[in-house]
């Protein structure tokens, strides 16, 4: 088990370095969001751009690792949501920013590091197949059902276009899409152009770990600690777990796939969940709370999906 946390341990490690830099006064509020918006905006789309470019779609795309993760964030959210309603008394809005705390796993700044330190680079292909459609669907899940639970939300036509214009403007799907254009065309890079962007997308990955930890003093674990404690456990244990379940005695995955799927749903919300809530101004504070718990936690939990991952995954 030390080993499995030997792998885990120097993510966090940067996290943790860049909230104590912050705490120090190291790093300016400023700077965390100069960093974040370097990251969002030009590195990691380049990342997302280089993952999809050159990668094989026949042999990555399955049915049965995108249906095991992205099932097992749906019931995640449906759980999140009922909780939310029934145990916490929550109005339908606010219940879907919880709900949408437990479906949003920070596939990109954790799961792609974790991944990769685990299990090497060549690793990461089946990571891409699932991040190529993690934003739009997370998104349109989201927000088509907070228009729907809100009291003033919009009609069916507004919704659509909401959801659109946030998809188009996002800098990640971007990314992905433009990558997505030259893999299905075949459109030759030069390799130098090729690595290039590749090398920045790939040094974007700690300095994003780093500007988390930045962020993450920005949260307070106020009131709502329950439902943040019940947004966290959906997020780290029951998403994984249906991930695991349903690839693994489901659809009987490859390893490879199983490991990529479970390692992504096992990883905390990342501060989009808490942009989310701050965008409808619904359970702001359980949201911001959920990111901060479920991240220090995560710490544990996905030591433990790594161990499981190693003795029927290996």
């Amino acid at each position: 088990m030390l080993d499995i946390l030997l792998i885990v341990l120097p993510v966090f490690v940067i996290v943790g370095l860049g909230y104590i830099a912050s705490r120090l006064g190291l790093l300016k509020d400023g700077d965390v969001d100069v960093l974040l918006k370097f990251c969002t905006g030009i590195a990691i789309p380049c990342l997302l751009f280089s993952g999809v470019a050159r990668l094989d779609l026949a042999d990555n795309f399955k049915a049965g690792p995108l249906i095991s993760f992205y099932g097992g964030g749906l019931v995640a959210f449906g759980v999140g949501y009922l909780g939310a309603r029934r145990i916490f008394g929550r109005r339908p809005g606010e219940a879907v920013a919880v709900a949408f705390c437990a479906l949003f796993s920070n596939s990109l700044l954790l799961g792609i590091p974790v991944t990769e330190r685990a299990y090497g680079t060549e690793a990461l292909s089946a990571n891409f197949a699932i991040l190529s459609i993690h934003a739009p669907f997370i998104y349109f899940v989201g927000i088509v059902a907070m228009e729907f639970a809100r009291a003033d939300g919009r009609s069916a036509a507004a919704t659509a276009k909401a959801t659109a214009r946030m998809m188009f403007r996002n800098s990640l799907t971007i990314g992905i899409a433009i990558g997505m254009a030259v893999n299905l065309t075949g459109l030759p890079l030069p390799d130098p152009v090729f690595e290039g962007v590749q090398t920045l997308g790939r040094g974007g990955i700690p300095v994003a770990l780093f500007a988390l930890g930045g962020a993450m003093t920005r949260y307070r674990l106020q009131d709502g600690i329950g439902e943040a404690a019940f947004a966290a456990a959906l997020s780290l244990l029951l998403h994984p777990l249906i991930a695991f379940l349903a690839g693994h005695y489901g659809f009987g995955i490859e390893d490879r796939f199983l490991r990529s799927a479970v390692v992504t749903a096992a990883m905390p919300p990342g501060i989009n969940a808490y942009l989310f809530a701050v965008m409808y101004q619904r359970a702001t504070g359980v949201a911001a709370a959920t990111v901060l718990l479920a991240t220090m936690f995560s710490v544990v939990t996905a030591s433990g999906w790594l161990a499981l991952l190693h003795v029927t995954a290996p």
